[in-house]
């Protein structure tokens, strides 16, 4: 048995991601794995009393699929086919929602690229990957991009 045939990848569209991606991407290739990628916009909590919710939430998921659509085109792109998933619902947190994903999707490993933050950037925006490393239901693999790049 393969050991990872089921990959996971959440993205939002930052540097850290995009190499998770590329990541994710080389190990699919070399254990003919299964890719998923995945998007999770995680800013509704902030939306839903805001007046201008509704116009945010579409523009939102705009910017999301859109974000999908090219990760789709970097995977295609690579020789490799996969899927996606958009994540859009109000109440569970990233890492919840990626938990979720993985085990509903059967992922026998989650890629995720990380930004590297410290201190109180770190304390005050919390850091994806730290979620989705406490709450996986399976390894994590974290990409890391320091600010530098």
């Amino acid at each position: 048995m393969k050991p990872f045939q089921r990959i996971l990848v959440p993205v939002d569209g930052s540097d850290a991601s995009k190499k998770a991606l590329d990541a994710a991407v080389q190990l699919a290739h070399v254990m003919d794995a299964q890719l998923r990628v995945l998007h999770v916009i995680d800013e509704l909590p902030y939306l839903s009393g805001h007046e201008y919710a509704g116009d945010l939430l579409s523009a939102a998921r705009t910017g999301a699929r859109e974000g999908l659509d090219e990760a789709m085109t970097r995977v295609k792109a690579a020789g490799l086919a996969c899927d996606s998933q958009l994540i859009d619902e109000l109440g569970p947190r990233l890492g919840e929602s990626v938990e979720r994903a993985a085990r509903d999707w059967m992922a026998d490993l989650i890629v995720v690229g990380s930004h590297g933050r410290r201190g109180l950037n770190r304390m005050l925006l919390g850091s994806g990957a730290e979620q989705i490393i406490r709450l996986a239901p399976v390894p994590v693999l974290v990409i890391r991009v320091d600010k530098a790049g």
